[in-house]
């Protein structure tokens, strides 16, 4: 019986690591419908990437498998949420940064920081790679930098405004969660206004901050899609040790608000997923109320 048992073992963790390798290769396209009634009368539909935490992968040479998928998709706006390298010494961004600059190209594109860019940018002296040669280099392409700033563009007439929020760093500290009051957030970025406002905020451990907030779309990553999901349970565990945290990975509808939480598109550190695809996340911004 034993040996049964130990076989099973072998057999099932043999099959984790395959499907782990299979899934660290591949990338999925996630579409999500946003009901926006600012876009009623124009009865139009805005198409946006939202790109999270790619910490460097490479999907082909010169990533361009990523590439023509976002060009296949003939996106209005490009949204970036963070973690797009790795801060620790002996990670390159080159390549990173020669990828990103291709977006412009494609459409007008907007970029936020995650905790991996705040932290070289706050803390240059621990790092050996440049923030500002990375923030420079993105801006040189065209590439809108929003470090606790907001712009405001127009989608077929109706203004949105889009904004990038740094959290304080202490907010992504390990083992518990940190507060973050909501004055914490309206000094960085400002009050909600009347635009309609989607808000790039990284950490998702915060969504109740943010919806509190006002902003209409939230866009988060940070969590990986939890390093494994369960069928009807979602993420199992979070980078700061969080156990089955709420919001994981998907689209959550909370009243006239949504929330968007990306599984992200590579790993650090740890490079594992299970049955947890890395995702590129696709948004039809609409003023129907159908859903995907």
């Amino acid at each position: 019986m034993i040996k049964i048992i130990l076989i099973i073992m072998a057999v099932f963790i043999l099959y984790c690591m395959i499907e782990t390798a299979r899934e660290l290769r591949n990338f999925h396209v996630t579409e999500y419908r946003v009901c926006a009634k600012e876009f009623r009368k124009n009865k139009c539909t805005k198409k946006i990437i939202f790109l999270s935490d790619l910490h460097n992968r490479m999907y082909g040479e010169k990533n361009e498998r990523l590439l023509e998928s976002i060009r296949n998709r003939q996106p209005d706006l490009i949204l970036i949420g963070g973690d797009m390298l790795v801060r620790k010494d002996g990670n390159s961004y080159d390549k990173t940064v020669r990828f990103l600059t291709k977006l412009p190209e494609i459409c007008p594109v907007y970029c936020a920081n995650g905790n991996h860019e705040q932290k070289l940018k706050e803390l240059p002296e621990k790092y050996e790679q440049s923030y500002e040669d990375y923030k420079k280099a993105l801006t040189a392409s065209g590439i809108h930098m929003l470090e606790n700033a907001s712009e405001t563009v127009k989608l077929d007439g109706v203004p949105v405004k889009i904004s990038g929020l740094e959290i304080p760093l202490r907010a992504y500290a390990r083992f518990g969660k940190k507060e973050l009051l909501l004055n914490e957030i309206t000094d960085r970025i400002g009050e909600h206004g009347e635009e309609y406002q989607i808000l790039l905020a990284h950490h998702p451990g915060y969504i109740q901050e943010y919806l509190e907030y006002g902003a209409d779309l939230i866009l988060s990553g940070h969590y990986h899609g939890g390093v494994m999901r369960l069928p009807g349970i979602g993420g199992v565990i979070s980078p700061d040790f969080t156990l089955f945290p709420k919001y994981s990975g998907g689209i959550y509808r909370e009243g006239a608000q949504t929330v968007v939480v990306s599984r992200g598109l590579g790993t650090h550190s740890v490079p594992v997923r299970l049955w947890n695809w890395p995702e590129l996340i696709v948004l039809e911004l609409s003023g129907t109320s159908e859903e995907r």
